[in-house]
């Protein structure tokens, strides 16, 4: 397994190290800056927003990681800072909100600032200590797991323009050689009892406004037999083409017993034309059942119909149609979605209304974005949607 936390040892302004609970990002930190200072003369400046007494700092993480490395003996654990005995070496700790960021201006020449618990940084905060770690070649480490998508570090590091100089880097449980049994029976329960808070504590997605979730508790992810669809009517396969970034997709379903079972799927970025078919064929009886797709590519439809042999025609769409298609998927009693559907699963999450900046007030507007999974599934689903009531099915949508 690759070290995720190899850019600590290269040189960047930021390393912004992210993601769930259990993944190690604390304590690889902390084993890196102790190294560093047990090799040569360092001044480390360990922050967070919150700190009333030094037992709320990161210094017993850090007294930890020397004793486990056998290095205890080398440094002084003093009461509000640690020195190293031979290269001199100093940590000191500090918060960050309100007075405590007047105290963090007073500190010269700090080489590493890390900044633990970064979700809980506010602007402010961010706005003072930037500038004031200002020492040539100094650097400024951050881990958080993301709290909201607008909370003032998640904007600064993930909203797709980081700061110059930043290697940002999202590391999880699955890539911890040691995550505790303990935790794996947490993490696993969760995933199968709560997938949304899954996808926040152990994956690190951010938060979203509950109430504008579309699917909120309407979805669970979790394993069902590879055979149970045999004892439904029959397959729906449905196609989403991606354009620029958008991803391309193919996903299998059926119904059984008022529950939609999403069983395979298949997503990828930049697929051409002419790899749709190996993307397809990835999914099993992809070939022996009709597909329903996007009608916005009609010679994408025509290619894989006529040249390549794919039962595929395009699916109805008119005024309304996401609207009432989400209605019809929300009246089922359960979306049972198979967990090797990872994709699928974050969309059925993270799929939402617009919400007003301002008020919060969940907006009868549906955000174009995590939605190309659910897409094809709407497609898949043409003939069915529009059988019920119209007017049956805004109701179910907004129930």
């Amino acid at each position: 397994m690759n070290n995720p936390f190899a850019e600590l040892w290269k040189p960047h302004r930021f390393k912004v190290f992210f993601g769930g609970r259990g993944s190690g990002k604390s304590w690889a930190i902390s084993e890196a800056l102790i190294t560093m200072a047990n090799f040569c003369q360092l001044r480390v400046l360990c922050c967070r927003e919150f700190q009333n007494s030094i037992s709320d700092s990161s210094y017993q993480m850090l007294r930890d990681t020397a004793i486990r490395l056998g290095l205890e003996h080398r440094f002084q654990f003093l009461e509000s800072e640690i020195r190293h005995v031979v290269t001199g070496s100093r940590f000191f700790f500090r918060g960050l909100q309100q007075r405590a960021a007047q105290s963090v201006k007073s500190i010269e020449g700090v080489d590493i600032a890390w900044v633990e618990e970064g979700q809980t940084v506010s602007a402010v905060s961010w706005e003072t200590l930037i500038p004031t770690i200002r020492k040539e070649n100094s650097e400024i480490w951050v881990s958080f797991n993301p709290l909201l998508e607008d909370d003032a570090t998640t904007k600064l590091f993930l909203s797709g323009n980081p700061l110059p100089g930043a290697y940002v880097r999202k590391v999880n449980y699955d890539e911890n050689p040691y995550f505790p049994e303990a935790l794996r029976l947490q993490m696993e329960y969760d995933k199968k009892n709560d997938y949304e808070n899954y996808l926040h504590i152990w994956e690190g997605y951010p938060r979203t406004i509950s109430d504008a979730q579309i699917f909120k508790g309407k979805f669970l992810v979790e394993e069902f037999p590879d055979d149970l669809w045999q004892k439904a009517d029959r397959l729906f396969f449905g196609a989403d083409f991606g354009f620029a970034n958008d991803p391309s997709t193919l996903i299998r379903s059926f119904m059984y017993d008022n529950r939609l079972y999403v069983e395979y799927e298949a997503f990828g970025h930049g697929v051409e034309i002419d790899e749709l078919p190996q993307l397809y064929d990835s999914i099993p009886l992809a070939r022996d059942w009709p597909i329903k797709a996007d009608g916005s590519r009609p010679e994408t439809i025509s290619y894989l119909q006529k040249r390549k042999g794919f039962n595929i025609s395009a699916a109805e769409k008119w005024q309304g149609s996401v609207e009432d298609g989400i209605a019809y998927l929300k009246s089922f009693e359960k979306i049972v979605i198979h967990p090797r559907c990872k994709h699928t699963a974050e969309e059925f999450k993270l799929y939402a209304y617009k919400t007003d900046k301002r008020t919060n007030e969940v907006l009868p507007i549906i955000v174009d974005r995590w939605n190309h999974g659910i897409d094809a599934i709407r497609y898949s689903l043409d003939g069915y949607i529009t059988q019920a009531g119209i007017d049956e099915f805004i109701r179910l949508g907004r129930g």
